[in-house]
């Protein structure tokens, strides 16, 4: 049996959102959470799988849907749509700044919803085959440029269309965040899709350490140390009694 499609709401007005989640319930569609703020769609989209956000543009908080919309762009490959009641030239160009799958201006029928869904899903899918496509050549590029002896000394993170070359003394500790990575360096942060441990034997084992079963530190970045943590770049980083035993065995040798 088909999965169904997975939806977040994101909508503050409550009334508005029940009816929506109610017509979307009777089509078949499955209603992962209906939330009313920014702050709530980024901890559901965190731990949640997500087909399609629907998002009100005006939000019960400073955060616009906007804002999700930009947030959805740069960390989730997911179509979303704007469900609002204004249309005026300003909103719409704002709107279209983050690229939405799809804009429904209420008051709308189930039929408009329904539409307005499997047209942004269908159109989602076609574009992403082909992005999928140019990205296996690009990935192919990129892993001759990393067998290059002159890159020995760093690593390539993609970051929307581009490849940023990090250089492994530049990067602090890399955190396990979900299904992502944040590689972080001393001023900037990087999403990467990649167990840990896979992408600890990408880097040099004489600098990178498992420091925690989340978390990947570069040992010449460690400022401080207790029984439990451990402080790179002010950042507090628990630590493994292995990991805690190895360090203090190193700084006594």
């Amino acid at each position: 049996m088909e999965e169904p499609i997975k939806i977040l709401i994101v909508e503050d007005n409550v009334i508005i959102a029940d009816d929506m989640q109610s017509m979307l319930e009777e089509i078949g569609y499955e209603i992962v959470d209906n939330v009313i703020v920014y702050e709530q769609a980024v901890e559901v989209l965190k731990n949640h799988q997500v087909d399609l956000v629907l998002i009100d543009i005006i939000l019960a908080s400073d955060k616009t849907g906007i804002d999700l919309g930009k947030h959805i762009r740069e960390h989730y490959d997911i179509p979303f749509i704007f469900v609002t009641s204004n249309s005026d030239r300003a909103t719409v160009e704002n709107a279209k700044t983050v690229q939405p799958n799809g804009y429904l201006v209420k008051p709308f029928e189930q039929q408009d919803l329904y539409t307005s869904i499997e047209i942004a899903l269908s159109n989602f899918e076609q574009s992403r085959k082909k992005r999928l496509s140019f990205q296996e050549g690009e990935e192919e590029a990129a892993e001759g440029f990393s067998s290059n002896s002159v890159l020995k000394d760093s690593i390539f993170v993609k970051k929307q269309h581009l490849y940023y070359r990090i250089y492994f003394d530049d990067i602090r500790f890399i955190k396990a965040d979900n299904v992502y990575l944040e590689v972080n360096t001393a001023d900037k942060k990087f999403l990467v899709r990649s167990p840990l441990k896979d992408y600890l034997e990408k880097l040099p084992q004489n600098k990178f350490y498992r420091a925690h079963k989340s978390y990947i530190v570069n040992v010449d970045h460690i400022d401080a140390i207790n029984t439990r943590d451990i402080l790179v770049n002010n950042t507090l980083i628990p630590i493994s009694k292995d990991f805690k035993e190895f360090i203090i065995s190193a700084m006594n040798s």
